[in-house]
């Protein structure tokens, strides 16, 4: 992963220094589990303890020669342990490391993902109160509707966000568990206790069956869920770059000093980290498709799943907590104009307000396909000719023969529509 988008807590989660360290502490606890069972002298493991310690230039170097990263880094730990190091690794194959390592860093990174899904549920909690009765109009197929507020698009972000937090905690109780299973998964050279003294003390679940890997339905799972999460955060930044655009700017990301904006224009001001985490949010997608490719594998093991995996399972985690980090910051610092959104509002001379008309029509007995064709008839008349959508109708005698002006002036009230802001706030949680 590009160093700029590595956060150092996330990023030392995914180093090579705490990868080995991983694998080290689960083969000293296997170590400590044989000794347990009285497979391996108890003085043999307090000298492993002692002495075991790797170099992570060293084991490059071994692998370079043997081609397998396990056996350069038991080789590695055996230089420094001496002749105790013939203990460990007793009865173990090779997935047994790798795959209670990798879930540990899969649950380790689940939990800053989820600190940062907090984070960005708290700042849409406090803006989406701020902006609860900001009035602006809402959009459909990218045309005006009908006025909505600010604030309830924040909310339904809000609740979004909940569901995000929900699902990244079913995923990593998913990926948390481990196996110490041995070579096709049947315990033949170990004993299930060891399994189980190992993933007690590593905060796993031990599998209830595996072959020689964890099935990787679990990393499919976790991985379609933080491209379920990058997909929200892209919504979220396709919204705010939309109403950056010039035409409409009733939002904007926040413009520091200093910054620039275009190498050709000086008065640009541009969505770019709306525009980075669009962007990014493909990466993720593309990689939990790969995660969905590596379900399928043969018999007991192959390893098409594990150059993969060192890819996408490291970048995922990063690049989701990048953008949450990012997402977190445009929202808190998001600039917000009321004003641009009331004075949006107008744009269509009264046109949104067409459906209070409508059933205002209706109720006073009129026939709902002939108030539609009469609001309709009046409305295109507005298209066109740019007047007061109020005024026309007020001076179309169909209309006023029914609609008394106060009535007609209740119709064009944008309070009344927003009535059950309040109670929408509520059910939110707000």
């Amino acid at each position: 992963m590009i160093d700029r988008y590595t956060r150092p807590e996330m990023g030392a989660l995914w180093s090579d220094q705490h990868r080995f360290s991983i694998w080290l502490e689960i083969e000293l606890l296997a170590c400590e589990a044989q000794a347990e069972l009285g497979i391996i002298p108890k003085e043999a493991v307090a000298v492993i303890r002692e002495k075991a310690r790797f170099d992570v230039a060293r084991i490059d170097e071994i692998e370079r020669e043997v081609k397998h990263d396990v056996i350069a880094f038991l080789t590695n730990v055996g230089e420094h342990v001496g002749p105790e190091a013939r203990f460990i690794h007793l009865g173990m194959t090779s997935s047994d490391v790798l795959d209670t390592a990798l879930a540990v860093q899969m649950q380790h990174s689940a939990d800053i993902l989820l600190r940062d899904l907090e984070g960005l549920k708290d700042v849409l909690a406090r803006r989406a109160k701020e902006f609860k009765m900001t009035v602006m109009i809402g959009r459909s197929h990218g045309i005006h509707a009908e006025p909505t507020t600010f604030g309830l698009k924040l909310a339904l972000w809000y609740d979004e966000v909940r569901r995000s937090i929900r699902r990244m905690e079913q995923a990593r109780e998913t990926i948390s568990a481990g196996q110490i299973s041995g070579a096709v998964g049947t315990f033949e050279h170990l004993s299930p206790k060891v399994e189980e003294y190992v993933c007690a003390r590593l905060g796993l679940a031990p599998a209830p069956v595996s072959t020689q890997v964890l099935q990787r339905d679990r990393h499919a799972e976790f991985l379609t869920t933080i491209a379920l999460i990058g997909a929200s955060l892209e919504k979220f930044a396709t919204e705010i770059r939309h109403l950056q655009k010039t035409e409409v700017l009733e939002a904007e990301e926040y413009f520091s000093a200093g910054q620039k904006g275009s190498s050709a224009m000086p008065h640009k001001r541009n969505p770019i980290t709306c525009e980075q985490i669009a962007g990014l949010s493909r990466v993720l997608r593309g990689n939990a498709q790969a995660a969905l490719e590596n379900v399928a594998l043969w018999h007991e093991r192959d390893i098409t799943h594990s150059s993969v995996e060192r890819i996408i399972v490291p970048d995922s985690c990063i690049l989701l907590d990048h953008m949450l980090v990012k997402m977190t910051s445009v929202l808190d610092k998001l600039l917000v104009y009321p004003e641009t959104m009331k004075r949006n509002i107008d744009v269509t001379h009264g046109l949104v307000f067409s459906q209070p008309v409508l059933l205002a029509l209706t109720k006073k007995g009129m026939k709902r396909e002939d108030a539609y064709a009469i609001v309709q008839r009046n409305a295109m008349e507005v298209w066109t000719s740019k007047m007061n959508f109020r005024d026309v109708l007020k001076a179309d005698p169909t209309v006023s023969s029914v609609l008394t002006e106060a009535e007609l002036a209740e119709a064009f009230d944008p309070a009344k529509g927003l009535q059950h802001v309040d109670y929408i706030f509520q059910r939110v949680g707000l």
